[in-house]
């Protein structure tokens, strides 16, 4: 059985990670309160981010701009999203 968390971003139960995604406090933070489908999809918005808005890891202000979307998305905040993207149909 999967290790339980109350997710921050869907405010109910739901599976948690099996470890934290980064070291320090936020990482542990992140491994006690968000769910692993939270994870999952924040980290499909970082990518697009990162490829969309042509963001550049070593520079200190695309990684501020990422930790705060991050952190709005984690908690079910509105964040950026890639312009003109739309998200593929359902069927």
């Amino acid at each position: 059985m999967s290790r339980m968390v109350m997710c921050t971003r869907y405010k109910k139960e739901l599976p948690g990670l099996d470890a934290a995604p980064f070291p320090g406090a936020n990482g542990e933070n992140v491994y006690a309160s968000v769910s692993a489908q939270a994870w999952a999809e924040w980290q499909h918005l970082q990518t697009m981010l990162i490829n969309e808005k042509h963001l550049n890891m070593m520079d200190k202000a695309s990684r501020k701009y990422l930790n705060e979307q991050r952190g709005k998305f984690l908690v079910g905040e509105t964040t950026d999203h890639a312009d003109g993207y739309t998200a593929p149909e359902i069927k």
